[in-house]
């Protein structure tokens, strides 16, 4: 399936590979974010319990540049994990850079296929598959996630990124302009140059201007260069999908959203303290709580979930198993602990800080969390230091309730003890 847009937009990636991405930089650092951390996979994907022993055959469908590919290729090189990543794009230049980057952390789990979500080659069944960033620019998103679902292992899921409108305000006017001053017709280095002159003179009311969540379209390093200035603001087809929209199409292909990152961004409870309003937001169901929230804070530019089959049960992460293993997505449980103030954790999302209640026993339940030690271990260990067992379960168990929806607290890939 494909159409005039559909080959512009072919062109732009092949001029200008997204993201901009320097394979030299990855002597520094390693791009992670969400969807496919590794240790989001196994929690929210398969519930803590598919074995770490098991391999892992992912696709990253629309790999572009490779932030998602090379993310869980390396976590799982770095962990001693069996398993396959299959980077999957149709652009030719970004898969060099993808390439390149793979080359340059000597990553031995990466395939390379060069092909459309729309068409998929014969490349099998994954245990699970990301697409981030792509299906709001397809000509059909839903036949887009049908096709991903088809190659789909049975108890599979899959993480998806696509963009919201609340967060990206001023984003669409800007485009209405570029369009008019800067038409889809022309190469892709004379439109960038246009839209760099726009942006020299944008006028002060220009909502964009007053958007500070917003900044791929601004210079290397605090922006996305070129490529990301047109991806943004050129692009010749961006949709973007409220909760509502994004759950219905899920839903039309078979899918549902298992959930929502992080939750805890998307539960409206932290935004409206007064009882009244808690007593209404008690009766929504999920998807409308999330639109509220969404709505109130006005500032998500982009929808994060994790997807399963609609008839396949829910992942649900079993905490009432002694030997479960806690790990800490993010920092380490030292530094946590440092920064519990009047007995809660302040965590900002894009401007929003909300403020994470934890119990007495957080600090001492956090430094013992090191990915090795099991449920039962830790409430020993924070036991022998003096705690009461019955104030060690409670604290436990709402040490959990306030972390793991910050998506921050999540139980590993069983191992063999």
């Amino acid at each position: 399936m494909s159409d005039a847009t559909d080959a512009q937009l072919a062109a732009q990636y092949e001029a200008l590979p997204y993201p901009a991405r320097d394979p030299r930089d990855e002597a520094k650092r390693l791009v992670v974010g969400s969807p496919s951390h590794l240790l989001e996979v196994d929690h929210w994907v398969f519930g803590a319990r598919r074995p770490a022993s098991e391999p892992l055959r992912a696709l990253v469908a629309g790999g572009g540049t490779g932030d998602g590919a090379i993310m869980l290729a390396q976590q799982l090189a770095w962990a001693g994990r069996p398993g396959e990543v299959v980077w999957l794009d149709r652009s030719g230049a970004a898969r060099r850079v993808a390439e390149a980057r793979a080359a340059a952390r000597g990553l031995g789990n990466i395939r390379f296929v060069e092909g459309s979500i729309l068409d998929l080659p014969e490349i099998g069944k994954f245990d699970y598959v990301d697409c981030c960033g792509v299906l709001h620019h397809l000509p059909d998103p839903l036949a887009g996630l049908r096709s991903l679902s088809s190659v789909l292992a049975p108890g599979g899921g899959m993480g998806i990124m696509v963009y919201a409108p609340h967060g990206r305000t001023g984003v669409y006017m800007l485009q209405d302009a570029l369009r008019l001053i800067a038409p889809v017709e022309e190469p892709p280095a004379a439109r960038v140059d246009l839209a760099k002159r726009v942006m020299r003179h944008l006028p002060e009311t220009a909502w964009l201007r007053k958007n500070p969540w917003i900044t791929d379209h601004l210079p290397l390093p605090q922006g996305g260069g070129d490529p990301g200035l047109y991806d943004l603001l050129l692009n010749p087809r961006d949709v973007s999908f409220t909760v509502p929209q994004l759950d219905a199409l899920v839903r039309d292909a078979g899918m549902r959203i298992t959930l929502l990152v992080e939750p805890v961004r998307y539960d409206p409870d932290p935004l409206l303290p007064d009882p009244r309003l808690r007593a209404r937001t008690a009766a929504m169901g999920m998807v409308e709580r999330a639109a509220l929230a969404e709505a109130l804070a006005g500032n998500m530019g982009i929808h994060i979930a994790y997807l399963s089959r609609a008839e396949e049960p829910a992942p649900r992460a079993d905490w009432e198993d002694p030997d479960a293993v806690p790990v800490l997505r993010g920092g380490d449980g030292a530094t946590w602990a440092k920064g519990i103030r009047g007995g809660s954790l302040p965590i900002t999302y894009d401007g929003l800080r909300i403020a994470v209640p934890v119990p007495p026993l957080a600090a001492a339940i956090l430094t013992r969390i090191d990915g090795v030690r099991t449920l039962a271990e830790i409430a020993r260990a924070v036991e022998e230091g003096g705690a009461a067992p019955a104030a060690v379960a409670r604290d436990m168990a709402a040490l959990r309730a306030a972390m793991e929806p910050v998506n921050r607290l999540l139980l590993s890939a069983p191992r063999a003890r």
